[in-house]
């Protein structure tokens, strides 16, 4: 009949349709719709995957053994890409040349990256989250990010970086979160953060810092967090610090503080902090070794000529910097807030952060940008990021504190006293879905349902 010649062609252009989606996705993959998402990770791939669909928007690679990135891999209509722990030893500086709407780029946890060209990201407008954790980076060249006018959080984090250049970050003008512990930095000079002037977060902790310029933080007028922990400073100028007017959380213990006439500045400064900081021990001179610079009364001092109070080095610093940073930043429109979470702890000699949540909205003076946390983002089914970690403090975060990001942090360290010793490989974490993807696998599967209850339909009509 005509009605069952209708039902049966209706039939076969829906199975078609279903074999033709299956068929533009790359073998061991799984793709799905709206927007399309393609999930390769964990299948021991050597090289980019082919027929990777042109109209993809997220693309998972994780944990496979790709060793190469080069031009034409992907398409630049992506907005994700996670390419974590894999064995990347070079990408082509046109590889993600023309990628306009990429937001998200993760190429953390490939060890043996070692440099990165120059051009590598220019052009990324949209990009608001770049992640270079763990790439063993021994240097970073001046202006590999450039144009990154609308980035928010940058991991740097458990590199071998021993130096920044001066204005490396200086268009990173929405920039919130940046995190550089675990390297092997020596020194802050005073261009080092010339530019971030919406930075919230800066982790400085488990380098190799010795001198700090008493400029370094002036353009960081938002800061809220800093942390100087398990370094190798001896003193560190009041004047430096005045500079933070925002500052909230200070962590400056486990560095060998000399208690000399020296540190006048520091301690005046630290007497007049009404924020949450930690222990400063001393470590010289002998007679001083073991007591908290914090809580040393002002006749210590009384034989130290020439040392300037705080208020008269703030004053000073105002009007140095009034004269010498004349430079306007054109602020971009942030990208779209984004946050993240994971819990910690904190040892239990320090001040913890208090628990209220923090805004969602900026403020004037502060950054308050959140970053969500990552399971609500993306991955294939059965996967998940994997425990690459940075360090935070459980007590110290307000939930939304720190890098959040648990694939990439760990709890190998507290504020206090030397990290554990961690072994060269770090046992991967199981795979869980990218959220989105979980969304799409529930569309198909009814979709599919829909059409097994539509043929049994049909076949009862024929019969």
């Amino acid at each position: 009949s005509l009605f069952t010649g209708c039902c049966v062609e209706l039939l076969l252009m829906l199975v078609g349709l279903e074999l033709h989606f299956s068929a533009s996705c790359p073998k061991n993959c799984v793709c799905y719709p709206s927007p399309m998402t393609v999930s390769c990770q964990a299948h021991n791939f050597t090289s980019i995957p082919e027929g990777i669909p042109t109209n993809s928007e997220r693309v998972f690679l994780q944990n496979n053994k790709i060793s190469m990135l080069l031009r034409g891999h992907f398409s630049p209509s992506m907005v994700t890409l996670w390419i974590y722990s894999n064995n990347i030893t070079f990408i082509d500086p046109e590889t993600f040349d023309g990628f306009v709407q990429l937001e998200e780029l993760d190429l953390g946890d490939n060890r043996y990256l070692s440099s990165l060209g120059s051009e590598t990201f220019h052009g990324l407008v949209k990009l608001h989250a770049l992640h270079l954790y763990r790439c063993g980076l021994s240097s970073l060249p001046r202006r590999i990010f450039s144009g990154l006018f609308n980035l928010q959080y940058l991991y740097l984090q458990e590199n071998q970086v021993e130096f920044l250049p001066d204005d490396l970050f200086i268009d990173m003008v929405n920039l919130s979160h940046l995190f550089l512990h675990g390297n092997k930095l020596r020194t802050l000079h005073e261009n080092t953060f010339r530019g971030l002037v919406n930075l919230d977060r800066l982790l400085l902790h488990q380098n190799q810092l010795q001198m700090v310029h008493k400029w370094a933080f002036h353009d960081l007028k938002r800061l809220t967090t800093l942390f100087l922990f398990n370094n190798s400073l001896s003193e560190l100028p009041g004047e430096c610090l005045a500079q933070l007017g925002s500052l909230e959380f200070l962590r400056l213990n486990g560095n060998p503080w000399g208690c000399d006439c020296r540190a006048r500045s520091l301690w005046d400064w630290l007497r007049r902090f009404r924020g949450s900081s930690s222990s400063v021990i001393c470590e010289t001179p002998k007679e001083m070794r073991g007591r908290d610079l914090k809580v040393i009364s002002k006749e210590h001092f009384h034989n130290c000529s020439g040392s300037e109070s705080l208020h008269q080095t703030k004053t000073n610093t105002h009007a140095t910097l009034d004269k010498t940073n004349q430079k306007d930043h054109h602020i971009h429109p942030s990208a779209k807030e984004k946050g993240k979470e994971q819990d910690h702890q904190l040892h239990s000699s320090e001040p913890a952060l208090p628990t209220r949540p923090r805004p969602g909205h900026k403020q004037h003076g502060r950054n308050c940008t959140r970053h969500k946390h990552r399971s609500s983002k993306t991955a294939a089914p059965g996967s998940k990021k994997s425990s690459n970690s940075v360090h935070t403090l459980d007590g110290m975060l307000d939930k939304d504190y720190m890098t959040d990001f648990g694939h990439k942090f760990s709890r190998d360290m507290v504020p206090t006293g030397s990290p554990r010793r961690k072994g060269k490989c770090t046992k991967k974490t199981p795979i869980r879905t990218p959220s989105g993807v979980q969304a799409s696998n529930r569309g198909s599967l009814s979709i599919r349902a829909s059409l097994v209850t539509f043929i049994v339909a049909l076949f009862t009509i024929i019969r």
